[in-house]
């Protein structure tokens, strides 16, 4: 069964009593199995049964659950339920954080509702359209190609993390904003804190306002003098200083660690998985069908919480006004109902509709420079290095999983040098 917003209401919704004590919920489960780094969690696999369940968050709020991918498109789809931080409960601890969260800051459009998140999305969304980002393939193909050169170089035993699957996204992304990529160990280490669970509240606000301070830096030297780029672009419009700083922090840490992780997750799937890997060699026309799998089959953005603005009626379940949903995308991405086999990573599939970039009014604005960036690295990665394997044994490669972007700390490979 699927939710239909149109009709949300117009059915008598279960209120039958639930006898379950509130200790007896399921929280949201987060670590995967041993030797399973591609799966999501045993414990969420087993909560699949129902696309909507009860769930208890980390400050004791009993909220929701949603494994089931018509349940989840449907509500992020649905107006009555917010992306603001300060109506959202958060479904796994974070350290120094016990209370409400705060209002998102000036320019981060992923914590607003409209009307203020449709005035920045108007301004951003013709940036980043499927033709926009097509015509940057070329300079992918550039970029690729000297990371790839300079790994070469550097081989035949690097870290894939180090030597490629961060400094392709970096490059394409500090380019298309007009930040220094020679700044980039400033930024990257700021944005790695913005996304790590494990550190504390003090040591994120640190980097986030280190973050701002540095684009506002940049701001400033845009509006004074402007080159060909997106920030300077964006200064011919009605934002402020402060709320460009927001909007390029947000874009730049967004566009440097996803895509990055992707990369870096991706290329250790496909040599875990040789069949699929020789079949993309063998017909680089399946790049952009692999991409899409991969989107699917890692879903490395998640989860995915909203808060409902009023009582709303969802699977015969009334979902009630402030009450908390966490769509957990790594489950409604292997949903059965949805995808076949889904456990199977299947570059022949063809993935479309997969909840990775999410999906209504805050679907991923970067998803088509993503999908460029990864449609060309993966074939140029692997047609350049046809020996390429793991250098340590799959057990040994550190999982970034205590992050909100999912990934690989490091990726050590070795190739045979011709």
């Amino acid at each position: 069964m699927s939710y239909d917003p149109t009709t949300a209401g117009t059915a008598a919704a279960d209120t039958t009593t639930d006898t379950t004590t509130a200790d007896e919920l399921p929280t949201l489960p987060t670590d995967r199995r041993t030797g399973c780094p591609f799966d999501p969690p045993a414990e969420l696999t087993a909560l699949s049964d129902k696309p909507l369940r009860r769930m208890r968050y980390a400050d004791g709020h009993i909220g929701w659950l949603v494994t089931g991918h018509a349940t989840a498109r449907a509500i992020l789809a649905d107006p009555r339920f917010s992306s603001r931080y300060e109506l959202l409960h958060l479904p796994v601890p974070v350290e120094g954080v016990s209370g409400e969260l705060p209002p998102a800051p000036v320019g981060d459009i992923t914590g607003l509702d409209a009307p203020e998140h449709t005035r920045y999305r108007r301004l951003l969304t013709g940036k980043f359209t499927v033709r926009r980002m097509r015509q940057l393939s070329e300079r992918v193909e550039q970029l690729t190609a000297e990371c790839l050169d300079a790994m070469e170089q550097a081989g035949p035993t690097v870290d894939l993390v180090e030597a490629f699957a961060q400094p392709v996204p970096a490059l394409m992304i500090c380019e298309l904003l007009g930040v220094p990529y020679a700044d980039r160990e400033r930024f990257q280490s700021q944005v790695a804190t913005i996304f790590d669970q494990t550190a504390d509240a003090e040591a994120k606000g640190e980097a986030y306002t280190a973050l701002l301070q540095y684009l506002g830096e940049l701001v400033l030297a845009k509006r004074a003098e402007p080159t060909d780029d997106l920030l300077s672009d964006l200064t011919t419009s009605d934002l402020t200083d402060e709320e460009l700083a927001g909007i390029g922090g947000l874009l730049l840490a967004a566009g440097l660690d996803t895509t990055a992780n992707m990369l870096g997750l991706g290329t250790f799937a496909l040599l875990s998985n040789p069949d699929q890997l020789d079949a993309l060699r063998a017909d680089p026309a399946l790049a952009e069908q692999t991409v899409e799998e991969l989107l699917r089959y890692l879903s490395v953005a998640d989860p995915l919480p909203r808060s409902a603005l009023e009582d709303v009626e969802v699977e015969g379940q009334l979902i009630r006004a402030g009450e908390t949903v966490t769509i957990s995308v790594q489950a409604t991405n292997r949903d059965p109902h949805k995808f076949p086999d889904p456990d199977r990573l299947d570059i022949h599939r063809r993935a479309t509709g997969h909840l990775a970039f999410g999906h209504g009014a805050h679907q991923c604005l970067g998803q088509q420079l993503a999908r460029v960036e990864m449609t060309v690295a993966f074939p140029a990665l692997f047609a350049r290095f046809p020996t390429l394997r793991l250098a340590v044994p799959p057990q040994e490669v550190p999982l970034r999983d205590r992050s909100n972007i999912y990934g690989v700390i490091s990726l050590p490979v070795t190739w045979d040098k011709e």
